[in-house]
């Protein structure tokens, strides 16, 4: 009789671990999440505003930075990189909208974040960084502060989300974590209605950087690293 009473209880715990598991993965397989890849092939001078109701403006797109060692322009490396985060995300059971799948488009910062703002629960746009010093190098994160005037009601959830995909993105690739920055003045985050985050994934200007940064190896433990931060952010690496 404690046999049988013993494999029932193994049998129950079993049903059960088994539906909280499938639970997971079905709330994991319900949440989406947007990937812009920045910049595009061409820059877009004209101007928008900033933000909603704004009457400040800027370009719409600018032309982005280049790789000083491999002369590869950002536009490539970010939608490179995009495409390897869709399919690691897809793998772990996440929906994914790409606001752009080729080079040749013209879409604005603002159009960028309407697009995602339509279909996801989070966004991530991916940027690289260049400055005229090449001895600086790592990766940062770049989201909206509480005083921010159009989406402050975002900082919270969008500075976790900053801070998850980022650690877990450097502890995966050993990029130096440069940390988060409040930036208040990005057109496609001030038009967001869902959490956002800006990934600077390099410095494109520091040679050694550059190269590692055009390397697939590389930008699959980006990609991968990056994802491990959105399991957090939703609560899946449990």
């Amino acid at each position: 009789m404690r046999k049988i009473l013993g494999l029932v209880l193994c049998i129950i715990l079993s049903v059960s671990f088994t539906a909280q598991t499938a639970g997971a993965d079905e709330a994991g397989r319900n949440k989406i999440v947007a990937i812009d890849a920045g910049h595009q092939a061409k820059g877009n001078s004209s101007l928008e505003p900033v933000g909603p109701g704004s009457k400040t403006k800027k370009a719409k797109v600018s032309s982005g930075t280049s790789g000083v060692s491999t002369r590869v322009p950002e536009y490539k490396l970010t939608l490179a990189v995009a495409k390897k985060l869709k399919k690691e995300l897809v793998n772990r059971g996440y929906k994914v909208v790409m606001i752009r799948t080729k080079n040749d488009v013209n879409i604005s910062n603002k159009e960028r974040a309407l697009k995602a703002n339509k279909k996801a629960d989070i966004c991530i746009r991916l940027h690289a960084d260049g400055v005229n010093n090449s001895s600086v190098y790592g990766a940062s994160a770049l989201c909206p502060s509480k005083n921010n005037r159009y989406v402050s009601r975002l900082s919270d959830k969008s500075k976790k989300l900053s801070e998850y995909v980022l650690s877990e993105m450097c502890k995966e690739s050993g990029a130096r974590n440069r940390g988060i920055s409040l930036r208040d003045d990005l057109t496609g985050t001030n038009w967001s209605t869902i959490p956002v985050t800006l990934i600077e994934m390099g410095f494109m200007t520091n040679a050694s950087e550059d190269k590692k940064l055009q390397s697939s190896s590389y930008q699959k433990k980006l990609a991968y690293g990056m994802a491990e931060g959105v399991d957090r952010y939703f609560g899946f690496d449990d």
